[in-house]
């Protein structure tokens, strides 16, 4: 039966892309502290598991880079070669290079000449790090070979190493073979002797086809440590119960092993015979030994902790530290077990559901409250309730940090400061801060297009800096909030800043502006993002075609959000993008003009006050009301809207704060809070200014999410949704 492993692929390539990750974060630690042992150890780790990983799965391309990489982090980690500019330049390099590999494997593509002439240049460069000493990793030292200092104990006459071990259940069931570890093994040294364990297996009728029965006896030499052996396993070590023995272990040793194994002792004896791990007189003696023995916990405790010493496994150093990290490691190990990977897909379909729930939901208690059933009424509201807390915490199941989104962009100001020769720093600040994963993946690319320009643009040179008084060291932030239901993201830099005359001469002469005109700082910078508006003096291959500020606003527009810009010539620049924290279902409050229903995020919603008739009479001068001595500006609905029907006799202003700016809109009812789904619009009414999407009610009508920060900008201005840009 041919085992489908696609399912493990998959897992492999989304493992691969986080250790990637990590190595890339490790390069750019090492950058300022190259002596950093821990993470040398961490990125030799990174590599050592997708080589291990790779080789299991049979995705030889990997395995065969990545095990090069290796060769080169075991020098660094051996401290046999200092690390140095010229190393992390090349492992930066070869980090990429697996990048392209795991998308070949991914996708199945074949590697192109191109791709394996690059492979070709990038080994032949690890070589010339290397210097041409040696080409296998963590080689066995001589305590792990000679077992000279195996100290007391009858030693074993092998110079091989002994595995057991005992597949899990479930192993074909995850998509394994054990045939693929043993051949992984296989590359590692010569395979002595092999002998397959069936006693876990039941009689026929009872057997499970999905179910591993499978118990392994292996001898084998190689000139690896315990730990790369160990990796080999890494896959199938969770539930599998694993014994690796090294050379020259003693008989006691071997004995433990056995006494820990659920096969019959003597068979279990006669494999070991067999394998050369044992005579025959030397088992015979450790079965007396063991008539004889009568050893107590804590006698037992201190007999594994020589053994582990004693055999090479460990430093005695080591000891110590690891008892007292022991229960750190529990909690992790804990902390892993309440862990699990949900596809994306599932999720999305689940909140979907969801979003169905609440309109059934809202649907049960206007039938209740028509029927003014008290009964239907209470388990109407207890329904709604519940729903609401299933919404609550589906949506937290969406959620992540930031941080991680940011962290990419390390190694894309690293890259810029290299080619350009200029010294610049990226500080991250609310990494902490959560935000739906749909608006994560979707804000990357407009993310990319800032911190660019930020870093091409706005940093100037060392010597310029050091000519303005500035440190010769240029700054990028990024930094994330919550504001009033929404996430803040700023991308700011303390470089040269906007230049106003350029700007204002750029927009006139596309026709933007007349010289007669005297904009704001605001309005003039936010012609920035019209399409191929740029001041760059000169073209570089990142930026200064006039290509993607407008695409940075355009996508950000698509999430319901908004962008605007700040600069002067002392503190640079601050582009500051205001996003919703979800796009499936939010908290609103559903308001009424004319027959139409309209729902703003509730969060933005500040209060409501009554429209006063001397308010309204005044409407037709000005669009400013006096609120408790605060002047705000206000826009009507119907008039935005061109809502045809008589005029409310009373009217009401909902009071809206978004990005600290306050402003209000004047509207007939007032209908109350709603949990609403957002639905997105047709593509006919997609770019309709004001409508943010749509969503539908109990009753099954159409209610329209008004887009509150684009009102925003017309009001007090007589706005329009014809005239409202």
């Amino acid at each position: 039966m041919e085992i489908d492993l696609s399912e493990a692929r998959q897992t492999f390539v989304t493992e691969s892309i986080e250790l990637l990750q990590e190595m890339e974060g490790a390069l750019l630690r090492l950058e300022g502290s190259p002596g950093d042992q821990e993470t040398i150890n961490s990125l030799f780790r990174s590599a050592h598991t997708i080589k291990g990983s790779s080789g299991v799965l049979g995705i030889e391309s990997v395995e065969r880079f990545t095990h090069a990489v290796e060769n080169l982090l075991c020098k660094v980690r051996e401290n046999e070669i200092r690390i140095d500019k010229k190393i992390i330049e090349v492992l930066f390099e070869c980090r990429d290079h697996i990048q392209v590999l795991v998308d070949c494997a991914s996708s199945g593509a074949g590697l192109s000449q191109g791709l394996l002439s690059r492979e070709a240049e990038l080994v032949k460069r690890l070589g010339s790090c290397i210097g041409g000493r040696g080409d296998a990793p963590d080689k066995t030292t001589e305590k792990e070979t000679s077992g000279a200092e195996a100290g007391e104990g009858r030693l074993a006459a092998t110079n091989a190493w002994h595995i057991s071990i005992r597949f899990n259940g479930d192993l074909f069931r995850n998509g394994m073979d054990p045939a693929s570890f043993l051949n992984y093994l296989a590359g590692l040294g010569e395979t002595i002797s092999i002998t397959p364990l069936f006693e876990r297996m039941p009689a026929a009728p009872e057997m499970d086809p999905e179910e591993c029965y499978l118990g392994l006896e292996v001898d084998f030499r190689s000139e690896f440590d315990k730990k790369t052996i160990e990796d080999v396993f890494e896959f199938a070590r969770e539930g599998s119960v694993i014994h690796i023995l090294p050379p020259h272990s003693r008989v006691e040793a071997y004995m433990d092993m056995i006494r820990s194994l659920p096969e019959d002792f003597l068979l279990l004896g006669e494999i070991l015979i067999k394998g050369g791990a044992l005579t025959q007189h030397e088992l015979d003696e450790a079965l007396d030994m063991q008539k004889g023995e009568d050893a107590g916990a804590e006698q037992h405790k201190r007999l594994l902790g020589e053994i582990m010493v004693n055999e090479g496994m460990i430093y005695p150093e080591v000891v110590d530290a690891a008892l007292e990290r022991q229960k750190l490691s529990q909690a992790s190990r804990s902390k892993e077990a309440r862990t699990m990977r949900i596809d994306a897909n599932k999720l999305d379909s689940l909140i979907n559901l969801v979003g169905e729930l609440v309109i059934s939901g809202a649907n049960m208690g206007q039938h209740a409250r028509r029927l003014k059933d008290g009964w239907l009424t209470e388990s109407a509201s207890i329904m709604s309730r519940l729903v609401e807390e299933i919404r609550d915490n589906a949506m937290r199941m969406r959620m992540v940090p930031i941080g991680e989104t940011f962290s990419r962009f390390n190694r894309v100001i690293r890259d810029i400061g290299r080619d350009s020769g200029k010294d610049i720093e990226l500080k991250i600040s609310g990494g902490e801060t959560e935000l739906d994963k749909t608006v994560i993946e979707k804000i990357n690319d407009p993310l990319m297009h800032l911190v660019r320009n930020a870093a091409d643009h706005g940093i100037e040179m060392p010597e310029e800096r050091a000519s303005k008084g500035k440190a010769p060291k240029g700054t990028v932030r990024l930094n994330a909030y919550h504001d009033a239901g929404s996430i803040v993201i700023e991308v700011s830099d303390d470089g040269r800043g906007l230049s106003r005359e350029r700007i204002f001469k750029k927009a006139c002469a596309l026709g933007l502006l007349s010289p007669a005109q005297t904009p704001s700082d605001s309005e003039l910078f936010r012609l920035i993002f019209e399409p191929g508006f740029s001041t760059a003096e000169q073209v570089t291959k990142l930026s200064g075609r006039g290509v993607g500020m407008d695409v940075v606003k355009r996508n950000i527009e698509a999430l319901r959000g908004a962008v605007d810009v700040e600069s002067d010539g002392r503190s640079g620049t601050t582009v500051r993008i205001r996003l919703p924290l979800t796009l499936a279902i939010i908290d609103g409050f559903m308001v009424g003009v004319g027959g139409s229903s309209y729902v703003i995020p509730l969060d933005m919603v500040v209060e409501c006050v009554e429209f006063s008739e001397a308010e309204r009479r005044a409407a037709n001068r000005r669009r400013y009301m006096n609120l408790r001595g605060e002047m705000l500006p206000y826009i009507r609905l119907r008039d935005f809207f061109g809502t045809q029907g008589q005029e409310a006799r009373f009217e009401n202003i909902v009071v809206v704060r978004c990005a600290g700016q306050k402003a209000g809109f004047v509207v007939d009812d007032l209908y109350g809070e709603v949990q609403t789904v957002i639905k997105p619009l047709g593509r006919v009414y997609r770019d309709v200014k004001g409508i943010a999407g749509a969503t539908i009610t109990g009753n099954g009508k159409v209610a329209l999410i008004l887009d509150a920060p684009a009102l925003m900008e017309g009001a007090g201005g007589g706005a329009t949704a014809s005239n409202l840009n």
